[in-house]
């Protein structure tokens, strides 16, 4: 019975986890925005982003990993066997990468606190998809375990997600690019 509450407290942490870095990397793009603004918005906005950076990381995003990798920890202790195989040596490795990410996110919240963040907002945007790669082949490894898919509707769930990814990057530039055509263009009289 140890092996289903680890098993059902590791998801929970997970999608905390997970939640908190969608959210925070997200701040950090409106955080960087907020530059843009005239005062007193400019301040105002990033005193608040960065209250909200700081709960979100120490509330919520802090607590998912550490539930995330206990409940990790007991359910490998109930089935020791699972370490033996190839899969979960690849989840592990991705698992460090985005322990690696997330530690990479407090480094920025440092840096944009101390105003020393050199990263533009679409670079943060494109940095906000990695834990999706990572969710998406954690999960996809959990599930299938060796037994990955690699026939024609795995690629075709692969090339949609890739498609979707590809919209989102190209809906924000168009954004920006429509933005930036707004305030060149002179009013005419």
């Amino acid at each position: 019975m140890a092996y289903y509450w680890f098993k059902a407290f590791h998801i929970v942490g997970f999608v905390v986890w997970f939640a908190g870095l969608f959210y925070l990397v997200r701040l950090f793009i409106y955080h960087v925005e907020a530059d843009e603004k005239p005062e007193p918005a400019k301040s105002i906005l990033k005193e608040q982003y960065q209250l909200m950076e700081k709960r979100l990381y120490g509330i919520i995003t802090n607590p998912g990993m550490y539930v995330t990798i206990a409940m990790a920890i007991g359910l490998i202790s109930t089935e020791p066997d699972v370490l033996k195989q190839g899969w979960l040596h690849i989840k592990l490795a991705f698992v460090v990468a985005l322990i690696g990410y997330h530690h990479y996110c407090k480094r920025l919240m440092r840096q944009l606190e101390k105003g020393e963040c050199k990263w533009s907002s679409q670079q943060l945007r494109g940095l906000n998809e990695a834990p999706t790669v990572m969710l998406v082949a954690i999960v996809m490894l959990a599930i299938f375990k060796d037994n990955l898919p690699t026939d024609l509707t795995a690629w075709v769930i692969f090339a949609m997600i890739i498609a979707m990814a590809a919209t989102i990057q190209l809906y924000a530039r168009k954004r920006r690019l429509d933005k930036e055509r707004v305030l060149t263009e002179v009013p005419q009289e």
